[in-house]
């Protein structure tokens, strides 16, 4: 059974920094494709952020390019978004995700995920 477990939500003001975290459970962590997504209240789910199984391959929408960076410990079963100078617009729920097998393109859609974790809210207040 895979279980993600993403911590480090909170409440911040423009312009800090929060960094969020995501356990996984499960075998063969290495292998997998992971990703951050995000959804702010009264919008649909919008692909944030992605890391290729090697760590070294990462894709980020336009929004966040040069402020969040994304990383993994693939002997611990970690995934990270280090966000900075985090704005009003980045509130939202941020998920955690597993791509599906065989996959290894780091840009992705919500179909390319075979599973989710529960989410934690990060609000940035003006």
């Amino acid at each position: 059974q895979v279980q993600l477990v993403e911590s480090g939500g909170g409440l911040v003001q423009a312009g800090d920094s929060r960094r969020l975290s995501c356990e996984a459970s499960g075998r063969a962590f290495i292998s997998y494709v992971m990703g951050w997504f995000r959804q702010a209240p009264g919008k649909e789910r919008e692909f944030v952020a992605g890391i290729h199984q090697d760590g070294v391959q990462t894709y980020y929408i336009d929004s966040v390019k040069g402020r969040f960076t994304i990383s993994r410990d693939n002997a611990k079963g970690m995934v990270y978004l280090q966000m900075n100078s985090l704005k009003p617009e980045d509130t939202a729920a941020y998920y955690c995700a597993r791509a599906r097998p065989l996959l290894t393109r780091v840009r992705l859609t919500e179909d390319d995920i075979r599973y989710w974790g529960q989410g934690t809210q990060v609000t940035v207040s003006s």
